[in-house]
């Protein structure tokens, strides 16, 4: 049902549409100064007015991951696949969603430690996940998006961890400019893999939660009723 392809796109164009107003809005009021170094993504988000702008933008993308995270999971699961690999993809796929938010919530300019332990959630965990995700497409049935869907996945992780690994090593060097373009770029890729899950949520019929009662003590109950909430 593609109204369900809908969400994953969604986080696609909120997400990068939003980073790129608060690089716009952060070089228009002189926030950042581009003649002396190119920006980080979390710079420009650093300073009002744009931090609150940003703080949002990513708490709402968060938000988002972990909803789509958890079809993910269960879409994998009602495929027949009950491996531990699914479930180690989906607590990633929550870590990185918070990694996301205290990125956004915990500017570096107010507490970097913090700030810091955010983005190696969002942008490490975060490149872990699709390895995981990669590794699914490959072993779940049916395969939705036929034979490219994984080889484009592969190819985008690899593209990820080089930028990942090419930024640490910028840093370390100090060429920051270097290392925020590769950040910049790291994140649209990012950014790219969630929209791809549009391929495979194309599929979906419908999307339920299962509330389960616990047992009581009743006399002659035996059985757990089960409610079901249509989403």
């Amino acid at each position: 049902m593609w109204p369900w392809a809908l969400l994953p796109i969604i986080l696609t164009i909120w997400a990068t549409a939003g980073i790129w107003i608060v690089y716009a809005m952060a070089v228009s009021n002189g926030s950042v100064n581009m003649t002396d170094v190119f920006p980080y993504i979390s710079t420009c988000g650093s300073y009002p007015p744009q931090s609150c702008i940003f703080g949002q933008i990513l708490n709402i993308g968060a938000m988002l991951a972990i909803w789509i995270s958890a079809i993910r999971f269960q879409q994998i699961r009602d495929y027949g696949c009950h491996s531990h690999l699914n479930s180690f993809g989906l607590a990633l796929g929550f870590l990185c969603a918070l990694g996301t938010s205290i990125v956004g919530n915990f500017q570096q300019s107010v507490h970097l430690q913090t700030h810091l332990a955010g983005a190696f959630m969002a942008f490490v965990i975060g490149n872990i996940y699709f390895w995981v995700q990669t590794a699914l497409t490959y072993r779940v049935e049916p395969r939705h998006g036929g034979c490219w869907i994984g080889p484009l996945r592969f190819i985008l992780c690899v593209a990820t961890t080089a930028l990942l690994l090419m930024m640490i090593g910028f840093v370390a060097k100090g060429m920051k400019s270097i290392a925020a373009i590769c950040e910049w770029i790291l994140a649209m890729i990012l950014f790219l893999m969630y929209g791809l899950f549009c391929v495979d949520f194309w599929y979906l019929e419908g999307h339920f939660f299962h509330v389960k009662k616990g047992r009581v003590a009743i006399p002659n109950e035996h059985q757990a009723s089960t409610i079901t909430l249509s989403m």
